[in-house]
């Protein structure tokens, strides 16, 4: 199959990527920046463009993985395209797809860094379509990734990327907050690296709140005053872990 490559960041990458060493052709990458047009291009031995009315009208598939603000403007810019167009974004809905006539959403759900490989056979694909036929056959792409494959919504799939953004994102950060923490007083990230990983394991066989420990669910008070009093000169930080603290209780009560 002949495939454009609408974008060139974290997902178009690892996407095209699996895409070509799934047997297809990737034909263009198209980015607004020609340095990153260039470089994904030259490693798929694609065509670079910059301008979407250069698109090779004639592929059979159209990525669109480019933020989400953008997924409008390049949809309605893809003219005279009898190819199936598809965005990756797990909260923009379906419809902003429909001016083309073949469409769906082609959403992998995992955090993506260029640097970092993907097997995606651990990466969950939520699919949409407008038609039975263009659904089998995001079927068939999807599976030849590897990938487990989820017939997903536009409402529920809203609802999916909200709680990822909870469980990676806001957790990502936290490490960063924690981090910080730690270098203020010369300790090293790398001692809390064993309890991350155990604790992201044990939600691999069991409900999160099954397995919820900590001052909080506790209910030990006079940990929480001392942590508390520890953030005294960081207001910020108090009151993120008052939040997350009362969260805790109340679902633990």
């Amino acid at each position: 199959m002949k495939v454009v490559c609408i974008g060139s960041g974290n997902v178009a990458t690892h996407l095209a990527r699996g895409l070509k060493s799934a047997g297809h052709e990737i034909i263009q990458v198209w980015s607004r920046l020609p340095e990153h047009a260039e470089i994904l291009a030259e490693e798929l031995n694609a065509q670079a463009v910059t301008d979407l009315a250069e698109l090779d009208v004639t592929a059979e598939l159209y990525v669109i993985a480019v933020k989400d603000d953008a997924i409008p403007s390049v949809s309605a810019s893809l003219k005279d395209i009898q190819g199936m167009v598809v965005h990756t974004s797990g909260a923009t809905p379906m419809q902003v797809l429909e001016q083309n006539s073949h469409h769906g959403v082609f959403y992998p759900l995992q955090t993506f860094s260029k640097s970092r490989a993907i097997d995606f056979s651990r990466v969950p694909v939520c699919l949409e379509a407008n038609s039975v036929e263009t659904l089998t056959k995001l079927k068939k792409i999807a599976k030849e990734l590897g990938s487990p494959v989820y017939e997903v919504d536009s409402e529920r799939r809203k609802l999916l990327h909200l709680s990822a953004v909870f469980v990676c994102n806001f957790v990502n950060h936290l490490y960063t907050l924690g981090n910080e923490l730690l270098e203020q007083h010369e300790l090293d990230f790398d001692m809390l690296k064993p309890l991350i990983m155990e604790t992201a394991e044990k939600v691999q066989v069991a409900l999160p709140v099954n397995v919820q420990t900590g001052p909080a669910v506790r209910h030990d008070e006079t940990t929480i005053f001392n942590h508390l009093e520890l953030l005294g000169r960081n207001p910020q930080l108090r009151e993120i872990y008052q939040t997350l603290s009362k969260s805790i209780k109340k679902t633990h009560q």
